[in-house]
């Protein structure tokens, strides 16, 4: 007499949020076998999902219904409190979810609040856990992950974010995610601004920009950004994106304000944010971060039009 084991059911999956980031995060979760219900504000974005294999909801409520885990990704503070608060939000289901993850760059506050009030209302918990590595990284399943929540339920989360994420530290309760990721974004803006300066600077000299990553590899200026992004700033290669301009302002602005909170002054910070600030009102919104070298071009055009002028 023959036994069989039947394999527990994967849990249901729902994503909100289909944007460059959740676009690729849902794609590698369909390739991965995961049930997925999405939704997203603007529906041709979900186009892609869909034909995957993705199945649509109406609004964040319906996601929830009809998922064990709810994943998120969206733009800032108050698009997650639409997504979880607002009218058909998250929080107005039955039943359904039983945990939500949250993959947004937020205030590290108002998600503590947030999940507070959620598993006071529904019983959900929730697990910050901002992301870094871009959409590239996301198709891959390389991303890295920072996540603040209760050690119970990211041992639940575990096989989700393990075919998403390379690199997954808890950095301790909730909110502990979103503090990391503005560190992170420090960095990050930061580092986005000097290699726009060094490629404005070694491109003025005169010498051979291109082989900077090459010959600069193994020393202290070697970094991931030198290595993958640098290049496609010099190539003006900003074609898919690698993020938008204005998420990297939102989140400049946030290391800015968690610092003025904090009663410290940091000065790269303020002026990698004023350099996003001035390209995103140049109209440069919805440019990709990467081709904030244009900023420096054109920068550099008004100084020459003006010596030409005098």
């Amino acid at each position: 007499m023959s036994q069989t084991t039947d394999t527990p059911a994967r849990p249901r999956l729902g994503f909100i949020g289909i944007g460059l980031m959740g676009t690729a995060m849902s794609l590698r979760l369909l390739e991965r076998g995961w049930p997925l219900t999405v939704w997203n504000r603007e529906r041709p974005n979900l186009d892609p999902v869909l034909a995957a294999g993705a199945a649509e909801a109406g609004n964040p409520r319906e996601v929830a219904a009809r998922s064990d885990i709810v994943l998120m990704c969206v733009l800032d503070t108050p698009a997650v409190e639409a997504c979880v608060w607002g009218s058909n939000g998250v929080a107005g289901g039955k039943g359904g979810a039983r945990l939500l993850i949250d993959f947004s760059t937020i205030d590290a506050g108002a998600t503590r609040d947030f999940a507070a009030r959620l598993r006071e209302r529904t019983g959900m918990g929730w697990i910050d856990a901002p992301v870094s590595g871009g959409p590239a990284a996301a198709r891959e399943g390389t991303l890295t992950v920072m996540a603040g929540g209760e050690e119970a339920e990211l041992r639940e989360a575990a096989a989700v974010l393990a075919d998403l994420a390379g690199n997954i530290t808890r950095m301790g309760p909730v909110g502990a995610g979103q503090v990391t990721k503005v560190v992170n974004q420090a960095i990050v803006g930061a580092g986005f601004i000097a290699m726009a300066e060094a490629l404005h600077l070694a491109e003025a000299a005169g010498i051979d920009a291109a082989a900077l990553p090459a010959c600069l590899a193994g020393g202290l200026a070697d970094s991931a950004l030198l290595q993958r992004i640098y290049p496609l700033m010099q190539r003006r290669a900003f074609d898919p994106p690698l993020g938008y301009a204005r998420q990297l302002l939102k989140d400049m602005k946030a290391v800015k304000g968690t610092a003025e909170g904090l009663g410290l002054d940091l000065p790269g910070v303020k002026t990698a944010t004023a350099r996003f600030n001035a390209y995103v009102e140049q109209g440069n919104a919805m440019a990709d971060i990467v081709s904030i070298i244009r900023l420096y071009e054109h920068e550099r055009q008004q100084a020459q039009k003006q010596q030409s002028g005098n």
